[in-house]
């Protein structure tokens, strides 16, 4: 079970983690899980370029691993990234060193201070163990934050992940949710696929009608 809509109680709960971004403009900020992907994460590329529009990568460092060149082209082509750990492990079934030690895993690959966590699971300590992290892009030398991981969460899920749900309302699960300022979550996954190229394009030809434009986090 999940809600489309993260409601402002567990936001206010978890107040040190970014749920939002300012809405001083109409302004949308679209994320991708799990990649990257050999077939979803450069379908994602070539509907970002037609509309103009700039996402953040939250990548899997095995992944990275495997796919390095579709992993560059997203940063050659001006995307954020950031790191969704190596496994994707779920912070509620691991204890606190390893979680950590599996994000600092990833980060050998990705080099970015924004984080996720999968399923959107993790526990306080967890948060605070990352927030106060050193973040040094421990693979190329490249500094990537000295503060810590900041933890990027969400506003609105468009279900792409869920097999039950029709491509349709997905595309409606972020169209009657969003506003300005909002965070998205799509998945560049195998298992999102179906949704995720139907969807998508639905969401930036839509919103890019009604005078949003899309940034990277």
């Amino acid at each position: 079970m999940y809600l489309v809509k993260t409601p402002w109680l567990l936001r206010k709960w978890y107040a040190s983690l970014t749920w939002k971004m300012p809405a001083d403009e109409k302004t949308i900020y679209l994320t991708f899980d799990d990649g990257p992907h050999e077939q979803a994460t450069p379908f994602v590329l070539a509907q970002l370029k037609q509309y103009n529009a700039k996402g953040t990568f939250f990548c899997i460092g095995k992944n990275v691993v495997a796919y390095p060149d579709i992993y560059r082209q997203v940063i050659a082509e001006g995307h954020a990234v950031g790191n969704h750990t190596h496994n994707h492990v779920n912070g509620w079934k691991t204890g606190d060193k390893q979680y950590l030690s599996n994000v600092l895993e990833a980060a050998k690959y990705i080099d970015s201070d924004l984080f996720r966590p999968p399923y959107g699971r993790i526990t306080r300590f967890q948060t605070t163990l990352l927030q106060k992290a050193a973040v040094r892009g421990l693979h190329t030398g490249v500094k990537a934050g000295a503060n810590g991981f900041r933890i990027i969460m969400w506003s609105v899920l468009s279900g792409d992940f869920d097999v039950k749900l029709s491509p349709e309302q997905c595309l409606q699960n972020v169209l009657l949710n969003v506003e300005p300022g909002s965070i998205v979550v799509f998945h560049d996954s195998t298992k999102a696929w179906n949704r995720l190229q139907y969807a998508l394009p639905g969401v930036l030809e839509a919103l890019k009608k009604q005078g949003y434009q899309f940034k990277s986090l």
